[in-house]
């Protein structure tokens, strides 16, 4: 559990354009602030479902799986199966466009030692990466698995991205 970082500008977006505003609080100038109130929250309801909807999707089993926004920090609760699975929701979260904190809530069935989390920098390549940690090149493999299913492909990671490290012998 933990409060983890992220660069706010970087990532996958929602695509969830912008929340319809209720007809009262169509105009922020004459809404009253208990509507523009009401308004952000709906939106950060939508964009709760939106991230609940992204892990579910990318086959992340958590039970009672709960997502709660507010503006930039994302709270997740649930209890994960795994060490693995609680870390990639963490980073599945983290890495979306908006998001700068993520406040890890969630609880483990199976605990197990916490991989270590890397941003990625420019001039990065999972290579690069994997010659830093582990001190061959050649065992960028278990990094891009560590990271699917976020990671589609090696070659395509980008500055500000944070990905796991598990331990060498895992």
């Amino acid at each position: 559990m933990g409060l983890f970082d992220f660069l706010k500008s970087a990532g996958k977006k929602l695509h969830l354009g912008h929340e319809a505003a209720p007809a009262a609080a169509a105009s922020p100038a004459t809404a009253t602030p208990e509507q523009l109130q009401a308004v952000k929250e709906a939106g950060e309801r939508n964009r709760a479902a939106a991230l609940a909807k992204l892990i579910t999707d990318m086959g992340l089993a958590v039970d009672e799986l709960g997502i709660r926004v507010d503006d930039d920090k994302v709270t997740a609760t649930g209890t994960a199966p795994s060490q693995e699975v609680k870390e990639k929701v963490i980073l599945m979260l983290g890495n979306v466009d908006g998001v700068a904190k993520v406040d890890d809530q969630m609880t483990v069935a199976n605990p197990a030692p916490a991989a270590t989390f890397y941003t990625v920098v420019s001039g990065d390549n999972l290579s690069h990466i994997a010659k830093h940690f582990y001190g061959n090149a050649n065992l960028y493999p278990k990094i891009f698995e560590a990271n699917r299913p976020m990671l589609k492909d090696p070659d395509e990671i980008y500055p500000g991205q944070v990905l796991r490290i598990p331990d060498a012998n895992a």
